[in-house]
């Protein structure tokens, strides 16, 4: 019998975070997935740092106007595990879908270090991908600390071959070559409402989505799913109150596109969704039409010079501190408490026997 490779219904969300609370965004996730899922959706994605906001203050603000947002971006990010985590993995499970989402991620051995990261969940909730983006774009180094290689990972399933990549990563040549050399078939990409770099030029975000997904459908033959978050009225609200100079400025900001794009480099899904409204726009992705696509260009494979091109990817996990510690060595941070059974003062059982012992000599 041949090899059919699936069709799958893909809904890419374009939707604003409820601003810096976490349980809340979680609850919105919850109805977003539970509609995906009424419009026959297969895979679910959402956008960038979703979980809780994307902190989009870092690209408008100076550093010490930051203090209190970073604050609370820190106490709304997601640990993994915790019970933030765990009722994600419920949406993927209750919904029976596979589910990608940006989130904040915290660290368990630092009170400020966090990640850009995305959670891809399978339908039974298992998480199956975390990946952290490599490197923080411009002023998110502020906020977000580098990733590593140990997350460069295409993901086999049974809804196709899913890789990740998180906003600028997606002009990222050697990232990009990294997902396509391991037979990426599905495409990830995910980001903010809007990217501010200038004062006096807006720019046209639209189109920079535009480039980079089809770009890479095109060059890649794979299908390329697009998800932004929206700027809701509460996030403008608060980042005008520390910056009056933003009132006119953030509404009238170059915004990003949410849509879905064939390994034709055309979009496919039923619309595309601009202008910062949200909405959810759905694809029916057919692996099979990236057969005789890859004929014509096969990049990591019949169409690559392997003999004068070399590629290499350190997928070393880093870590802050490697402990080595011989197990059976005593503990010598913890003594217990030793007191007397009737009341005596602790250490009075130590100094008797003290007493007691013959005189040397």
């Amino acid at each position: 019998m041949s090899d059919i490779y699936p069709t799958t219904r893909i809904a890419a969300v374009q939707a604003a975070p409820v601003f810096l609370n976490r349980e809340a965004t979680i609850e919105k996730v919850a109805e977003l997935a539970k509609v995906a899922k009424a419009n026959g959706a297969d895979l679910v994605v959402f956008p960038e740092a979703f979980v809780p906001t994307f902190p989009v203050w870092c690209q408008i603000l100076a550093p010490m106007d930051m203090n209190d947002l970073q604050i609370r971006l820190f106490q709304n990010a997601v640990h993994i595990p915790s019970p933030a985590f765990a009722a994600l993995q419920k949406i993927a499970r209750d919904n029976h879908i596979f589910m990608s989402i940006g989130v904040t991620e915290k660290a368990d051995n630092s009170m400020g270090a966090m990640w850009n990261t995305n959670l891809i969940f399978d339908r039974d909730g298992n998480m199956i991908a975390r990946h952290r983006k490599l490197m923080p774009t411009w002023a998110e180094k502020l906020i977000w600390s580098f990733g590593d290689g140990s997350s460069l990972n295409v993901h086999d399933t049974e809804i196709g071959r899913l890789g990740c990549l998180i906003c600028g990563e997606n002009t990222n040549t050697l990232a990009k070559y990294a997902m396509t050399s391991q037979m990426e078939q599905i495409h990830i990409s995910t980001y903010p409402p809007t990217s501010p770099s200038s004062r006096t030029n807006k720019g046209d975000y639209y189109s920079v989505i535009h480039h980079r997904a089809r770009s890479h459908s095109f060059e890649s033959k794979v299908y390329t799913v697009t998800s932004c978050s929206v700027l809701d009225d509460e996030c403008i609200k608060c980042l005008q109150s520390i910056d009056k100079t933003m009132i006119d400025w953030l509404e009238h900001q170059s915004w990003g596109v949410t849509m879905i794009v064939g390994p034709n480099g055309q979009v496919c899904s039923d619309r595309e969704i601009t202008d910062n409204k949200e909405g959810i726009v759905y694809a029916d992705c057919d692996i099979n039409k990236e057969i005789w696509l890859k004929n014509l260009h096969d990049i990591s494979g019949s169409y690559q010079r392997f003999d004068i091109f070399r590629y290499e990817i350190n997928k070393t996990a880093l870590e802050p501190v490697y402990i080595r510690k011989e197990d059976d060595l005593p503990d010598r941070d913890f003594y217990p408490y030793i007191g007397d059974e009737e009341g005596g003062e602790p250490g009075a059982e130590a100094e008797a026997d003290e007493a007691e012992a013959p005189a040397e000599g």
